[in-house]
């Protein structure tokens, strides 16, 4: 099954990363997409109300970079995602950076099918969510 792997079959071991800033913005375009208009992600007062104390990213926003992780650098192009399943332990707020994770836990031989450690954490050091996502990778016709 190696022809679909792009970057080369993956190993229990391997991981990938990637960090980004996340925005005021993400929380406007993320309602455009979702319809998430939650108080806790606009109304301020609210917010400051709630046990966050402040606005926080929609958890959509949190998870999403791990999408990129997996589309772009492990398993890469022509990944998506067959199972997923996230603990949400630490809100996201707009500022933070927060660094998507991936570890491959299983390969298999068989079919071009990972399961994953995944993660996502502010530049706090704080854990925002972790789980595990099962992948399949097919080849893609260039």
């Amino acid at each position: 099954m190696t022809s679909c792997w792009p970057n080369g079959a993956p190993s229990a071991g391997d991981s990938a990363e990637l960090s980004r800033l996340v925005t005021s913005r993400d929380i406007e375009l993320f309602t455009e997409i979702s319809g998430d208009r939650n108080p806790l992600h606009y109304d301020a007062e609210a917010a400051a109300a709630s046990r966050f104390g402040e606005i926080v990213v929609q958890g959509g926003i949190t998870s999403a970079i791990l999408n990129a992780v997996v589309a772009e650098k492990l398993p890469g192009p022509g990944t998506v995602f067959l199972n997923t399943q996230f603990d949400f332990s630490a809100p996201v707020r707009p500022g933070d950076t927060i660094t998507g994770r991936v570890e491959v836990t299983e390969a298999r031989e068989d079919k071009p099918i990972t399961k994953l450690k995944v993660s996502v954490t502010r530049d706090d050091g704080t854990v925002a969510l972790s789980g595990t996502a099962v992948c399949y990778t097919m080849a893609l016709g260039r």
